[in-house]
């Protein structure tokens, strides 16, 4: 397991002001994050549902609708990260219905792999992708029900996570596919003896009541190759240590609550308010996480020494309310080269509620920072070929 630990220190109160000064903002130990100030780019602005987002290796990056309901499928459109705004999708592959994609990522091998498919929803698909003839997605792997994050380890094997249903799990899949193992699971927030966060006092009316049990979420891996989780409900990242053939290492099983093959509460790497509803995570190469707590519509990054700071946060709009944007609900941030970009989904929650203001319109939209960031994202997994 790495040897670094994130102990989450609270940051400093961004100004309510849509330019926001970053550097003077997160104090001397943040600074070099961004450059200038934050200021947003909407690169696309969908008429279907999206979500999950993945980049290459050449500044794109990659979404794909999560319903087949007016499209007839779920193709795969890809973006320039510098490109500007409002552009036009360029499709590159088809995923064929039923589908439902949350999770998106780049193997190894060159070929985009994609959670949601099939007539269960419980497989993962895999394509080619190429602008001049995109090719149709056939399946990969079974046995990933609710299949939400997406990261490959060093040696081709693919993570998967259950957000969808709410069970904690993450799913390892070889590198020649075929059915997922279950790994571990993250305890549970909502479970038969009542644990949960219900967020009704915090959701302006009318949104109504509704616990947050969603705990295996985003992932990635460390550079050391340690797999991180983020934990939605709790607002919380996990680490969890593996060893060389992909086996759990960190102590699971402490509470009888849950499934033997649970966690136990000392992998917690990170856990604070500003976290509240970490969806995606993503990691640069000088070891800093960056999150997007979709209930704060915010970006939270963790710095190398355990320091963490909200370096951005939607101003305060009309009605004291946070929801009008530039973020409506993030969930997946990716980090094309120096480039921070995020998906919206525009859910009906928290600081997002209710989801009526802003441009996303409940679909979702994809918005990346003008401002470059000092520290790249880590080298994908990306091999083979490259695509046209």
């Amino acid at each position: 397991m790495s040897r670094i630990r994130w102990i989450l220190a609270g940051g400093a109160a961004l100004a309510a002001t849509a330019t926001v000064a970053i550097d003077s903002a997160l104090g001397d130990h943040k600074r070099g994050l961004f450059v200038g100030n934050a200021t947003w780019t909407t690169i696309f602005n969908s008429n279907v549902p999206i979500e999950g987002l993945t980049n290459d290796d050449r500044g794109n990056v990659y979404v794909a609708p999560r319903s087949a309901a007016a499209l007839g499928e779920c193709p795969v459109w890809r973006f320039s990260a510098t490109g500007g705004a409002n552009q036009t999708p360029v499709t590159v592959a088809h995923v064929p219905a039923p589908c439902n994609p949350l999770g998106l990522a780049f193997g190894p091998d060159g070929r985009l792999y994609i959670t949601g498919f099939g007539p269960a929803g419980d497989q993962i698909a895999v394509t080619e992708v190429s602008a001049t003839a995109p090719p149709t997605a056939t399946s990969f792997a079974t046995g990933t029900p609710g299949g939400n994050g997406v990261a490959f380890d060093r040696d081709g094997n693919l993570y998967v996570s259950d957000g969808g249903t709410a069970q904690g799990r993450v799913f390892r899949i070889g590198p020649d596919g075929g059915a997922a193992t279950e790994l571990f699971r993250i305890p549970t927030m909502a479970n038969s003896v009542g644990v949960g966060r219900v967020n009704s006092s915090l959701s302006p009316a009318p949104a109504a009541p509704a616990a947050q049990n969603i705990v295996a979420n985003g992932l990635a891996f460390t550079e050391d190759g340690d797999l991180l989780v983020a934990d939605t409900a709790r607002g919380a990242v996990w680490e969890v240590d593996l060893d060389r053939d992909g086996n759990v290492q960190s102590p699971t099983g402490c509470d009888p609550t849950y499934p033997a093959n649970a966690l136990c509460w000392d992998n917690v790497l990170a856990q604070h308010p500003t976290l509240e509803g970490v969806d995606g995570i993503a990691l640069d190469r000088a070891g800093n996480i960056w999150a997007d707590p979709n209930e704060r519509n915010a970006v939270v990054a963790i710095d190398r020494q355990g320091r963490a700071t909200e370096v951005f946060r939607n101003p305060v709009g009309a009605g004291s309310l946070r929801n009008g944007g530039p973020l409506e609900f993030p969930t997946s941030p990716v980090l094309a080269g120096h480039t921070f970009c995020t998906t919206s989904s525009d859910g009906n929650r928290r600081d997002n509620s209710p989801n009526t203001a802003g441009e996303s319109a409940g679909t979702g939209k994809i918005s990346c920072l003008d401002q470059r960031l000092h520290a790249p994202g880590m080298d994908l997994p990306v091999g083979g070929k490259r695509q046209d």
